[in-house]
């Protein structure tokens, strides 16, 4: 008698692909709408550092980063929802915001950014009248 061997198949089957292929696009789907408002961020860290350097006093600032925000396209935080301390000698230029995504029906993404221009943040910062 000859053995008979069976061979089984491997691999995913129609169903299993259409469910792969739903979770794979859910996850770009988001990070399609993640980047962006990252992207956003990372300029806005980029703005108050450049708006540090070309000011001395609060409104200087607020002023050379508003001019940032207009050239880097940024929408969700201005000039003067910075936070401006001085610190000793130096000044720390500070901000935080959310930004809201929605994703699905009552679904959303809620992303919280926040950055300074301090090394270390210590207690004694006061602010800058």
């Amino acid at each position: 008698m000859k053995s008979k061997i069976l061979h089984q198949q491997n691999g995913l089957s129609i169903l299993g692909f259409v469910f792969l292929l739903g979770i794979v696009g859910s996850i770009v789907v988001v990070a399609l709408k993640v980047v962006p408002t990252y992207t956003e961020f990372l300029s806005v860290k980029q703005a108050i550092i450049s708006a540090k350097s070309n000011g001395t006093t609060v409104r200087e600032i607020q002023v050379a980063f508003d001019k940032q925000a207009n050239a880097g396209y940024i929408e969700s935080i201005s000039g003067k929802d910075l936070e401006i301390v001085k610190n000793g000698n130096d000044i720390e230029v500070s901000f935080a915001y959310q930004k809201k995504i929605p994703l699905v029906g009552p679904a959303s993404l809620l992303l919280e950014y926040e950055g300074t221009t301090a090394k270390a943040q210590t207690k004694t910062n006061k602010p800058i009248e």
